[in-house]
Order: C-alpha cells, then structure tokens, then sequence
C-alpha cells in the first residue's frame, strides 16, 4: 500500500498546480500555431483549417505517461471515424522529437504530433504550468526525467487538453481537466465534430 501512495504522490502534486491554469474557452477564437510533424510535415492551423472542417487538437505530456499513451492509442483507434467527419488531429507535447518517436511506438499513432520546443503554443492555449522542484525531484525517482524527456530545464508541462476548433477558427469543444487521469473520449469528440 506504502508504494502506490508513493507513486501517486507526485501525480497529485502536479495536479494542484496545474489548478491554477484555466485554458480557453469554447467559442474563443484558437490562437494560431505552426510546427513541423514527426513526419517532416509543416502545419500550420491556418492551412489545415482551409483544407479540413476542424481541427482536433490534444495536449499530451509525455512517452513516459501511461494515460497520455491510453488517449493516442483512442485516438488512433478512432482516427478513421474522425478524419470521416473532416477533422484533422494533432497532439501537441513539450517532449523531444526522439521521445515523440517513442510515444509513436508505443501508440501506433498515425497522425500529426509537433513538439512545442519554447512552450509557445501550450502558453498560447493556457495549458502549461511549471513543475515545482520538489515535484521534479519525485519524478525524476521515479525514472522520469523530464529534462531529458524535453530537452530542457524549464520542467514545463501541459495540462492534458483538447480542443476542437472549427473551420471559422473558433474553438468548438474543450476538454480540460487538470486531473491528467481524465481524458476527452474519443466518443465526445465523434458527438462534437
């Protein structure tokens, strides 16, 4: 029993601090974003909204998190019945392209993920709050290193988002929890697309 308090110690600790984002709103106009895909793809919100009816865009933290691999894997499982209703995914996360690599391998995720280097796009939705040292330290004993995951010692992550912006721009759905354990199922989004 002592080890799983333990375990989930510094889960709760995140959780807290990551009360205080708040994320955008549904009918809020999305911020725009560009990146490059592991594929080498350039996307921009911009083009993809002139090519597609929406925009389902997540926020994950890392290959390392069990229930960020749970929700790709949803993800990928319903990604035809989503592209079938003109939607485009995209996950967004802190971690380095070699890690995203990582999180494909585990997933079998077919679709776009963009690594958020400067934490730029996580800002620009509201999701990204900063670990404490204290919290990084637990993590980092158990095994998870998020420097290393995320080429940098800003010890920034997201809050585990998604939304749904539609072709106008506006943000259509939000799923934002700060309880990393709660996820938008991929049957909401099929209801909200």
């Amino acid at each position: 029993m002592r080890r799983v308090i333990l375990f989930i110690a510094p889960f709760i600790a995140v959780i807290s601090t990551a009360n205080a984002q708040k994320g955008l709103s549904a009918g809020a106009n999305a911020p725009t974003f560009s990146g490059v895909d592991q594929n080498g793809k350039k996307i921009s919100l911009q083009t993809l909204l002139k090519e597609h009816q929406s925009v389902v865009l997540f926020f994950y933290r890392g290959q390392w998190c069990p229930y960020c691999n749970k929700h790709i894997k949803e993800l990928q499982d319903s990604l035809q019945l989503l592209t079938a209703k003109g939607a485009y995914v995209i996950g967004v996360t802190p971690e380095t392209s070699e890690n995203i690599s990582r999180t494909i391998k585990k997933t079998k995720a077919g679709f776009s993920i963009i690594q958020d280097k400067d934490d730029e796009i996580m800002k620009a939705y509201g999701v990204n709050f900063m670990m404490d040292e204290a919290t990084f330290s637990k993590y980092k004993g158990y095994g998870i290193d998020l420097e290393a995951n995320n080429g940098n010692t800003r010890h920034t992550l997201p809050v585990p988002a998604t939304y749904i912006i539609d072709r106008s721009g506006k943000i259509r759905f939000v799923h934002f929890d700060p309880d990393y354990k709660k996820r938008a199922s991929t049957g909401m989004l099929l209801t909200k697309l």
